[in-house]
C-alpha cells in the first residue's frame, strides 16, 4: 500500500529535525553568520518591509540577515504572529518586548501594527531544488504566502543549512513554492533559473 503524502511529510519532518539537531551549536552560529553575508539574489525595494522569525531550537538564525538588510537598505522589520488561527505579520524593532506563545515561539503582541511584508524569510525543516519546503505541519506559512501573493508581489526566501536539502519534498496542492533558498553554500534555488 502506498504511503500517503501526509505520512511522507511526517517521516521527513522527523528525519530532518534529527539531522538538524545533530549539527553543533558552533556550526549553526557560524553558518547563520555566513548566510547573513551572502550575496542576495534579489533587490530590496526602498521602504521594503522584511519579515523574519525568531529562531527556536536548532533552526538557522535569520536575525543576522534581518539586521544586515535593515541597516544596509533601511528596511523595516516584521515578525510573524498567529491571530485567529492565521499567520499575520506585525512590525518589530530590535529590543521590542515579545510575548511568549505555544511551541516556544515569541511574537509581537496585538498592539504592534499589522503589516504586509515585501520580503519574507521563511523557516523550514527541509527543501528541494524545485523551491518546495517542508515546515512544521500546520501550513501557517503556506496560507500566509498565498494570502500575500493574492494581494501583491512578494519575495519568499527559505533560509536553511545545506544539510536540509533533500531530493524531493512531498507536496500537496496548498504547498507554496519559495522564490529562493539560501544556505551557507549560497543560493541553492532561484525561481528565475
Amino acid at each position: 500500500m502506498p504511503v500517503s503524502i501526509p505520512e511522507q511529510k511526517r517521516a521527513l519532518r522527523k528525519e530532518m529535525a534529527a539531522k538538524r539537531d545533530a549539527l553543533s551549536p558552533i556550526f549553526r552560529k557560524q553558518m547563520s553568520e555566513k548566510v547573513a553575508q551572502a550575496d542576495l539574489p534579489f533587490g530590496v525595494p526602498e521602504g521594503a518591509v522584511v519579515s523574519g522569525w525568531f529562531a527556536m531550537g536548532t533552526e538557522l538564525n535569520p536575525y543576522p540577515l534581518m539586521k544586515r538588510i535593515a541597516e544596509e537598505d533601511g528596511s523595516s522589520l516584521a515578525l510573524p504572529a498567529i491571530a485567529d488561527g492565521e499567520l499575520v505579520f506585525r512590525a518589530w524593532v530590535p529590543g521590542m518586548e515579545l510575548k511568549r506563545v505555544g511551541f516556544g515561539l515569541s511574537e509581537p503582541g496585538p498592539e504592534a501594527k499589522e503589516v504586509d511584508p515585501d520580503i519574507l524569510l521563511v523557516p523550514l525543516l527541509a527543501f528541494d531544488l524545485k523551491g518546495y519546503r517542508i515546515g512544521y505541519g500546520k501550513a501557517f506559512f503556506d496560507r500566509g504566502l498565498a494570502r500575500l501573493r493574492a494581494k501583491k508581489k512578494i519575495i519568499a526566501v527559505g533560509l536553511a543549512f545545506d544539510e536540509q536539502c533533500v531530493e524531493t519534498v512531498p507536496t500537496e496542492p496548498h504547498d507554496e513554492r519559495l522564490d529562493y533558498v539560501i544556505t551557507e553554500e549560497g543560493v541553492r534555488f532561484s525561481a528565475g533559473t
